[in-house]
């Protein structure tokens, strides 16, 4: 019995570091052209800047923190070196705020038992609390308004008015950059 095998150049694997883009419909790029979304415009400044990492979006619409964590050993699994966590605005309701917080530190208690570098990203105010306890106690980056200067404006959201076009998605990669750019100095490959 003859096995073939596929030759090198047809087993190209990509082996940059992983930032894993981990949230939900913000993450995902709901409502704009794919390649157009927050993760796709990360790429492509990286590359531009000179980075080699691997931007793997694992944004689903409608998630919540609990549904996040159901999805978190699969996130696990791509081994990335960065986690730009980015849940909680689905989340709803005066009891959520406790579950919320609890829901995202098991998450950040599993992404830093895997070794890695976790950067929180919060999108509703009435989870700021939450958020910055978080980032105090695991001494994690945090990006305090992830819509920074795209939430309520309408040239730079979809119809609905809360969903970032691909102009929104722009102001965000450069607050994420910001954010992440330190980061990414101490850890980019010689």
């Amino acid at each position: 019995m003859m096995v073939c095998s596929a030759s090198a150049s047809q087993r190209t694997v990509d082996s940059r570091p992983v930032i894993l883009a981990f949230g939900d419909s913000l993450t995902s790029g709901y409502g704009v052209p794919q390649g157009l979304g927050y993760p796709e415009q990360l790429q492509k400044k990286l590359d531009a800047s000179g980075y080699s990492y691997r931007v793997v979006n694992m944004g689903v619409p409608g998630d919540t923190t609990a549904s996040g964590r159901l999805r978190i050993n699969n996130a696990l699994a791509l081994k990335p070196t960065i986690v730009i966590l980015e849940l909680g605005g689905n989340d709803s309701g005066e009891l959520a705020l406790t579950q919320t917080g609890t829901n995202l530190e098991e998450m950040i208690r599993l992404f830093r038992n895997g070794g890695i570098t976790i950067v929180l990203a919060q999108v509703d105010s009435e989870l700021s609390k939450v958020f910055t306890e978080l980032a105090r106690k695991y001494s994690l980056t945090l990006i305090p308004s992830f819509l920074d200067g795209v939430e309520d404006n309408p040239k730079l959201t979809i119809a609905d008015g809360i969903h970032p076009n691909a102009e929104g998605y722009t102001i965000i990669i450069n607050t994420v950059m910001k954010a992440i750019e330190p980061l990414l100095k101490k850890q980019t490959p010689q």
